[in-house]
């Protein structure tokens, strides 16, 4: 997520971007493509243009956020104790999920 700030600020302030690899290989745009343009679009307040560069990543960042800020509080008023928003151990479940979501994404993306 860092890696993805640090480019978006750089992208919004001189212009200049990465290629996607999996873009220049096959053609198609890869779940992250716009994802540079979407968080430089955040950073200058555009909602709109955040939404139409990539809606995916902007709802998968924005869920990010709410769990980051809860595991925050949480850690803030119970540190060193276990509790529902620190969980020792990520479900595979969610790997699983997050991989059906990126090539439903990347096939809608690409094919309608």
């Amino acid at each position: 997520m860092a890696v993805g700030a640090g480019l978006s600020l750089v992208y919004a302030f001189t212009g200049w971007g990465l290629a996607c690899p999996f873009r220049m290989l096959t053609g198609w745009s890869c779940p992250f493509c716009g994802g540079t343009r979407m968080g430089a679009a955040l950073l200058h307040g555009d909602l709109l243009a955040a939404w139409q560069s990539n809606p995916v990543l902007l709802v998968a960042g924005v869920l990010l956020a709410v769990r980051t800020i809860g595991w925050v509080v949480e850690w803030l008023r119970h540190p060193g104790r276990g509790n529902r928003w620190l969980p020792r151990v990520v479900s595979h479940y969610w790997w699983v999920f997050a991989v059906v979501i990126s090539v439903a994404w990347v096939l809608v993306r690409n094919l309608v």
